[in-house]
């Protein structure tokens, strides 16, 4: 029997090359879809950005998307999870079964607060000391990756 689960991550105007070439590594070994939203804050071709994800790029689908509104158009009625500091739900609390987004916001400023208001019912987070104010991005993207995973039996790894 086929399992329907689908894992993507979404990161709106990433800004650090680093991070995004971790992440992509990430989504390779675990065979999720990174989606990009610009603007990005760096170039695609970094040298930055490439040693991070190593040679790991040619196994990871990539979507470019020109903008966030561009992604929500699209995906927006999709089965999305938003990670924020914004909320008391916690990213375990959530059933990430079927096609799951979980999409990141800007390593300086997180999600546009517009769309925090708007997704109220679809935010989540990742608990924390109370003063501390973020994780860094792709240690995030892993820990929220991983728990969608485990929910799934970490279908297709091995």
């Amino acid at each position: 029997m086929d399992n329907p689960f689908k894992l993507h991550i979404v990161l709106f105007e990433p800004e650090i090359p680093q991070n995004t070439g971790n992440i992509a590594r990430t989504c390779a070994c675990i065979g999720a879809t990174l989606h990009l939203v610009e603007p990005l804050g760096f170039r695609p071709s970094e040298r930055n950005l490439r040693r991070a994800g190593l040679d790991y790029w040619d196994d990871v689908a990539i979507e470019h998307h020109a903008s966030t509104r561009a992604f929500l158009d699209e995906y927006g009625a999709r089965n999305l999870f938003f990670f924020t500091g914004r909320t008391e739900r916690s990213y375990t609390e959530v059933d990430y079964s079927g096609e799951v987004f979980l999409v990141f916001g800007r390593e300086s400023r997180g999600i546009d607060p517009e769309i925090l208001d708007r997704e109220q019912a679809r935010l989540v987070r990742i608990p924390m000391k109370g003063e501390s104010r973020s994780l860094n991005l792709s240690n995030a993207v892993a820990i929220g990756a991983y728990e969608a995973l485990r929910q799934n039996g970490f279908i297709g790894l091995a």
